[in-house]
């Protein structure tokens, strides 16, 4: 027996070949989580190198350098945390796969910061300071040197403990907090300021409302109609000659800011066209994409599934027109100080700076962006097509709505407030319809009434329909948003300030 057991061995060959093996499989694995850092830091290797390629000032070249690097940088958080919102209700619907959702959404935002995003007022401009009580302009720089590092540190913390915030208020916040450190508080207007933080409120309670209100609507005219097809037919084409309509406003008053100012009343009259017209081709469309539906809910979400890609597709060209100005401004104001203008002057950004911010949003979401795209679409509350339609009209409608009273206000507060609105109605509607207890009833084959609403409180004792775990980490986040980036801002425009002036 013993010499028949060298027999049943490995031979030496085959254990080394093994270890290799092993050991290539440990590399691969080692390598894939190093991918997206390496990526990144090429990106900004890469911004480097075209701010040296493309500025042209005759001196100050270094600075320029260093603030492409972190623009990029700000970029990259922005795309990773920002855009998460305009196809999150898309994925979590199952509207579409990540793969495409970061397809489109990373198309779209490049399309609309390269259409529509060139024309920027310096961020200083953005009426939170008076630019003319600011010092010098070398002051000016490290001022929006520290805007660039500050705001983009928060984001990557807020990314990193998976809290959806709103870029522009960090931005505001850097500005704050550098400018206080720079020139005191009377350079700040603090009525700007308060109402960006009412909006941390507002936002978010109105675009959970109207997502919950056009739920309620298509629930209660669609969704539990005895025949739903035929309600569909009716309702949907309204429904979406409405959504036409707001996109198409949107687009024009919002995202097109920077290439024409079309102002709100002419805006909302093409959304009314536009959406008029929609109404009138759309009837065919539904009509013949719903014949031979089954008379169910999953025939209904069938329906919603290509206007919520469209949906998806508009918010992400308009988000990339809107705010790539987040990260592009403060580089832009450093490009015109060290290029000679003075701070108050209005400028175009380079068309370098801008390519920049376009394709760094853009990369920052494939890299990173899955992350918060499974919080805002899967985590917070169950999502199909026709829920998540809701949030990105009702984010779309409120923006414009708020904007009409001259509130300032947050699309990523309004999207993921539209997230939390559509699951609270859910729960409110599972406790108190009368249309839900005669569907639990016949679902269940319950005679008695009575049987039925037991059926239906054991339900919502057994499951919660909206995680609060995230809607505290999420309000947290937004409430120490300004503050903690305009702390930041302070202590990084110190630090510069007594290296370099």
């Amino acid at each position: 027996m013993a010499k028949l057991r060298p027999s049943l061995e490995k031979p030496t060959l085959d254990k080394d070949l093994d270890k290799v093996s092993l050991a290539e499989e440990a590399t691969h694995y080692i390598m894939r989580g190093l991918a997206a850092p390496g990526l990144a830091a090429l990106f900004l290797i890469v911004s480097m190198a075209i701010a040296a390629s493309y500025f042209t000032g005759a001196s100050g070249l270094a600075t320029v350098i260093a603030a492409a690097a972190f623009a990029g940088y700000l970029a990259m958080n922005i795309g990773a945390n920002d855009v998460t919102n305009n196809v999150g209700a898309a994925v979590g619907a199952r509207a579409m796969t990540m793969a495409t959702a970061l397809a489109i959404a990373a198309f779209f935002e490049i399309a609309g910061a390269l259409i529509a995003g060139r024309k920027v007022a310096l961020t200083i401009e953005a009426g939170v300071v008076d630019g003319s009580r600011l010092v010098s302009p070398d002051a000016l720089v490290w001022l929006m040197m520290a805007v660039l590092i500050s705001s983009a540190a928060w984001i990557n913390i807020a990314t990193y403990a998976r809290a959806p915030v709103s870029t522009t208020h960090s931005v505001v916040g850097g500005i704050v907090g550098a400018s206080l450190a720079a020139a005191g508080p009377d350079v700040v207007k603090w009525w700007t300021v308060a109402g960006i933080t009412a909006s941390w409120s507002i936002s978010p309670l109105i675009g959970g409302a109207l997502a919950a209100c056009i739920l309620a609507f298509l629930k209660e005219f669609v969704v539990y109609r005895s025949d739903k097809i035929a309600a569909a037919r009716l309702w949907m084409p309204v429904v979406l000659g409405v959504t036409a309509g707001a996109f198409t406003a949107y687009v024009l008053v919002f995202a097109l800011v920077r290439v024409a100012i079309i102002s709100l009343p002419t805006g909302l009259l093409a959304g009314g066209l536009v959406g008029g017209a929609c109404y009138v081709l759309s009837k065919p469309w539904i009509r013949r994409h719903s014949e031979g539906l089954e008379n169910r809910n999953q025939s209904l979400r069938k329906l919603f599934r290509l206007p919520l890609i469209a949906a998806a597709a508009l918010l992400s060209f308009a988000h990339g027109a809107n705010d790539v100005s987040n990260a592009i401004g403060p580089l832009s104001a450093i490009v015109a100080a060290e290029g000679g203008l003075i701070s108050s002057q209005k400028s175009e950004a380079p068309y370098w700076v801008l390519l920049i911010g376009a394709f760094g949003i853009s990369l920052g979401l494939l890299l990173y962006g899955p992350r918060l795209i499974r919080v805002v679409g899967q985590e917070i509350t169950r999502l199909n097509p026709m829920r998540a339609f809701c949030v990105a009209l009702a984010t779309a409608a409120t923006v414009l709505f708020a904007s009409a009273l001259g509130l300032p206000i947050s699309s990523t507060h309004t999207a993921v407030g539209a997230v939390f609105g559509v699951g609270f109605f859910r729960e409110w509607y599972t406790r108190h319809s009368k249309r839900r207890l005669e569907h639990v009833r016949w679902k269940n084959g319950h005679s008695d009434l009575t049987e039925a609403i037991e059926t239906n409180f054991a339900e919502i004792r057994r499951r919660r329909l909206v995680r609060r775990s995230y809607l505290l980490t999420i309000v947290g986040a937004w409430v120490i948003t300004v503050p903690a980036s305009a702390l930041l801002s302070a202590l990084v425009y110190l630090v510069l300030s007594g290296l370099f002036l």
